[in-house]
């Protein structure tokens, strides 16, 4: 059993910036998806077999949850990049994180003269700086949705209106909500993350055979339950940055 690390460990450095076991996995998850994008752009037929009419009608499914929120198929299609990409990004890294020989694969190395194990990969949600950036993209880009639909005076007043006290207080509590989002966002999936690698871990050490199998099922679950509710929640807060609210 290894050393439980708070942070992701550093494995080696490149051009001088450190490359950790998270960010490795990080990238393999980008190759993964990138690769499955390409594969599946190339077999594209105008008359789909019964995966493609598989895939066609999840999309559907996915752009209905979406007009939901939105009110607007042409609002769905519109923001479908950015919340489809942070799903499949965080869902595809969080079930990397649980394949076999994620935890076990390592490099053994001496830090202080101690003999200490460096996994060589770990899930990227299970390091709070990934989980941070992810946060700040989905705010950039909430802010960026915000801006191009209502112009810059309009979004930035929301923030910033001297019409009077009460509205000068609401749009500071506003600014200041969006830094709270940032530390929602990445502490809710780190946290989740992060506890359920511990989990498996544990019960992997204590019963190393067949018991860990439903902690490894419920963390699938898990894994896919976090990437929804950090894209629902992207969507819920581009449908109100994008809203027409009235002038005060």
């Amino acid at each position: 059993m290894h050393e439980i690390s708070l942070g992701a460990e550093k494995l080696f450095s490149f051009f001088g910036f450190p490359v950790t076991n998270a960010l490795l996995l990080s990238f393999i998850s980008l190759i993964v998806l990138l690769t499955l994008s390409f594969l599946i752009r190339t077999r594209l037929k105008l008359v789909p077999g019964k995966l493609q009419s598989f895939f066609e009608l999840l999309l559907e499914q996915i752009l209905k949850l979406m007009d939901t929120v939105l009110g607007s198929r042409h609002l769905s299609e519109k923001y479908l990049p950015l919340v489809a990409t942070i799903f499949l990004f965080i869902v595809t890294s969080n079930w990397l994180g649980l394949f076999p020989g994620v935890g076990p694969l390592g490099l053994e190395t001496e830090i202080d003269g101690q003999h200490s194990f460096i996994p060589l990969f770990r899930a990227p949600a299970a390091d709070l700086n990934f989980t941070i950036a992810l946060a700040i993209i989905a705010v950039f880009g909430v802010n960026t949705f915000g801006f191009l639909a209502l112009g810059f005076k309009r979004h930035a007043g929301k923030f910033f209106n001297f019409k009077n006290p009460v509205f000068s207080f609401a749009g500071i509590l506003e600014f200041i909500s969006e830094f709270v989002k940032i530390i929602s966002f990445s502490f809710r999936l780190f946290g989740n993350v992060f506890a359920g690698e511990v989990l498996l871990i544990i019960v992997g050490f204590l019963v190393p055979y067949a018991v860990p199998l439903p902690f490894l099922f419920l963390e699938v679950f898990v894994g896919f339950i976090q990437a929804f509710i950090f894209s629902m929640l992207t969507l819920v807060f581009i449908a109100m940055a994008v809203s027409e609210e009235p002038a005060h």
